[in-house]
């Protein structure tokens, strides 16, 4: 267990069925086999939200959904981003080993750019230095850990790419100081359809949110697109959105039965949208319950962060006076 896994959920939005199959579920799953570090990437957020009680109460929302997912402070470590000064100290030290094409690569900077010249306005208009900059600060949050996996989405891979092309950088500098992470990313999570039918985002406005009650939970799935065919006719399961969704909660048996039904007909999308709601209500109905327990008491949320805060500047602390030591910084 002395390997490290790390894995961090920016507090934009409410946590939804996307960041648990994406993120949390194999975040949580790794804890199993690796000393695990989970953090709530505030400083991250601030390239997007501008309302500092949004930021509080978000940073809050996700950390009574790890907690009532069966995370255990105890056990892993789980901090607050901003909490560990460490964090954004190695990050200005990382900048200067990172070369500038290496960022004007990277995917969040480049689509940027290409709105603005298809709108017809600069190429760099409205684009802050924490976008550009993302990519170094986090690898800063992996590096400074030692982490050697960390799980993120298949639109993640290139920044885990980036902090290995950062930390070979500075190693090749400096010595071997820094340990070259590899990113886990899942065979199923880049295939989570929203309520659109289009991968479940924020941004489009097709979430299912993980603790929706269990009325705007029916009322999400109700909603959510399929095509006209009647009961008996036979359908595509592999292209129907609630069978997509279904089939990441169900049991295997559950979704065998369902898929054959399908394949030959004899399945309405009302009955499966009744059985999707029942089975996420098995799923998290009782951590539901968890949720608003952790939710009503800030205080312990915030006990639970610092707690976390101090084992986490523990494995980092020694870690950044490494770094300062190795290019010639005196430590304080």
């Amino acid at each position: 267990m002395n390997r490290i896994a790390l894995s961090g959920i920016k507090p934009t939005g409410i946590p939804h069925l996307g960041n648990y199959l994406g993120m949390i579920r194999p975040a949580l799953d790794l804890a199993k086999d690796y000393r695990a570090f989970y953090f709530i990437a505030d400083a991250h957020a601030l390239n997007q939200l501008r309302d500092p009680a949004e930021l509080d109460r978000l940073i809050f929302e996700v950390a009574a959904t790890l907690l009532a997912l069966g995370l255990d402070p105890e056990k892993v470590t789980f901090f607050r981003q901003s909490d560990i000064a460490e964090i954004f100290e190695l990050a200005i030290i990382l900048a200067a080993a990172t070369p500038k094409g290496l960022l004007n690569r990277a995917h969040a900077y480049k689509a940027a750019v290409d709105a603005n010249l298809a709108a017809g306005r600069d190429g760099d208009a409205g684009i802050n230095m924490g976008l550009f900059t993302y990519p170094i600060l986090m690898a800063a949050d992996i590096l400074l850990f030692g982490s050697h996996a960390v799980p993120v989405g298949e639109d993640q891979r290139q920044h885990i790419e980036i902090a290995q092309d950062i930390a070979q950088a500075f190693n090749r500098a400096y010595g071997e100081v820094l340990t070259v992470p590899r990113a886990v990313i899942g065979e199923t999570i880049a295939d989570i359809p929203g309520t659109d039918g289009r991968k479940m985002s924020k941004s489009y406005g097709n979430i299912i949110p993980i603790f929706a009650p269990p009325e705007e939970l029916l009322k999400h799935i109700t909603g959510m697109v399929t095509d006209s065919r009647p009961p008996e006719r036979p359908k595509d399961p592999e292209q129907d959105n609630l069978f997509r969704l279904y089939r990441f909660f169900a049991a295997s048996a559950e979704t065998e039965t369902m898929r054959e039904k399908y394949l030959h007909g004899g399945i309405g999308y009302g009955e499966v949208k009744k059985m999707l709601f029942d089975v996420l209500e098995r799923t998290f109905g009782e951590a539901r319950g968890r949720y608003e327990k952790y939710i009503g008491d800030r205080p312990f949320l915030e006990g639970v962060l610092r707690y976390g805060a101090v084992k986490a500047r523990a494995v980092g602390a020694p870690m950044l006076a490494n770094v300062r030591k190795a290019v010639g910084i005196r430590s304080y």
